[in-house]
């Protein structure tokens, strides 16, 4: 007779879960979030309207951000599009140990999530949902899920 010893994932508890909701997170962390959602788009070379599309804001928001003179704090959606688009960014990188991290995401794309149009592209007509079944996608490439 063998006994066997089942492990369980612990559920998370609800309040620890970030939901970006709270006023004091989106002030805690909407810098570092700009600072690196600025630092991917420049590493894609992605244009300024591309910047200001995937994170969702205007494109003189985005020239403000990019100047370091803006103060805002990004909203819940806009703080759901940087956590996507910073684990893009960190799944491109670990899945390619080259230059191609950084070009993949302005390439064509013959993947189920693309319909031949780059990541890029296709993140900014599917919002959200798009981009968080791009980091996925990603994710799944590299084996992470």
């Amino acid at each position: 007779m063998t006994n066997v010893v089942q492990f369980r994932e612990p559920t998370p508890d609800a309040s620890q879960v970030q939901t970006f909701a709270a006023e004091a997170d989106r002030a805690r962390l909407t810098g570092p979030a700009v600072k690196a959602v600025l630092r991917a788009v420049e590493a894609w070379e992605g244009s300024n309207a591309e910047g200001a599309a995937l994170l969702g804001v205007s494109e003189s928001t985005w020239d403000r951000m990019k100047a370091g003179r803006w103060e805002g704090v990004l909203s819940q959606d806009q703080l759901t599009r940087a956590s996507a688009l910073i684990g893009l960014f960190k799944g491109l990188h670990l899945l390619f140990a080259d230059s191609m991290a950084d070009r993949w995401p302005k390439l064509p794309n013959r993947g189920p999530v693309f319909d031949r149009l780059t990541p890029v592209q296709a993140m900014i007509a599917g919002g959200i949902p798009r981009m968080l079944e791009t980091r996925l996608y990603v994710d799944a490439l590299r084996g992470g899920l």
